[in-house]
């Protein structure tokens, strides 16, 4: 039998807290799934979540993705004729190789999105492979073509390069566009693409991307766009250019990274 207020309550309650505590981690699961291409599978999933700041336990997280079919999928093949295309535009000059020896030999750039109450708010960067400092960035409400200038703008008002740069990008519309190869050819800019569908061409910027969602927006929805773009700002200029431990820089910032090397220091050493 069950009491009359054990019934009421029910009534009024009728999910355990474990079982809203179990759907609102499969939302979280879920999201960490989705984020990787679906190829994660539990213990990748559980990492994720521990970042996030979530305790919880690596088997319940192996049993949720179980219960609700949730499998990293290897294996399964793009068609040629679209994964892997280079661009028309601009070959790939950067290969892939990310580590490089100096600063503003070669930069990468990006673009990611915000949630907001209000909308979408885009972000471009533009990324110095040396340091992996963040040397140039735009938050805009469209995807308009200036979103991507705007970045290289400011990153060729601060750097101030005496050479030619290499600057690497996905094939996105607005690194194809006249306005984009115009402002190139006149800063002594040498564009490069990544492979279409292939984001392993510009890790260095996914990463990056990364890093912001997991750190600071942590799948939050801001309220304002301009709430968006003052803790993006905080986030690039105050904590991640400055302060941020980078594993592939020996651990230091990049700053610190950069004035190690102005000061005629062994970065190799530094990189470790």
């Amino acid at each position: 039998m069950v009491s009359r207020t054990g019934f009421y309550s029910w009534l009024r309650n009728p999910f355990s807290t474990r079982d809203r505590e179990n759907k609102r981690l499969l939302t979280l699961i879920q999201d960490s799934y989705e984020a990787s291409g679906r190829v994660y599978g539990s213990p990748r999933v559980w990492a994720d979540l521990r970042e996030m700041g979530e305790i919880v336990n690596k088997k319940r997280v192996a049993r949720l993705m179980r219960e609700h079919n949730i499998r990293a999928v290897y294996g399964y093949k793009v068609p040629r004729t679209i994964y892997g295309r280079p661009s028309i535009i601009s070959s790939n000059r950067l290969q892939r190789q990310f580590d490089v020896g100096q600063p503003d030999y070669a930069w990468v750039t990006d673009i990611t999105y915000i949630r907001t109450w209000q909308g979408w708010l885009y972000l471009a960067v533009v990324i110095d492979l040396f340091s992996r400092k963040v040397v140039g960035w735009s938050m805009k409400p469209t995807l308009a073509r200036e979103l991507a200038v705007d970045a290289l703008l400011m990153t060729v008002w601060r750097r101030k390069p005496t050479s030619r740069v290499i600057i690497h990008s996905d094939q996105g519309s607005q690194y194809g566009s006249d306005d984009w190869l115009r402002f190139c050819r006149a800063n002594n800019l040498e564009p490069s693409m990544s492979r279409r569908g292939n984001c392993w061409d510009n890790a260095v910027a996914e990463s990056f991307f990364s890093s912001l969602k997991k750190e600071r927006v942590k799948k939050r929805i801001y309220k304002t766009r301009d709430l968006a773009r003052s803790d993006i700002f905080e986030y690039i200029e105050m904590f991640y250019n400055p302060k941020r431990r980078h594993s592939h820089l020996g651990d230091v910032s990049p700053e610190a990274f950069e004035r190690a090397s102005f000061l005629g220091k062994d970065v190799s050493t530094v990189r470790g």
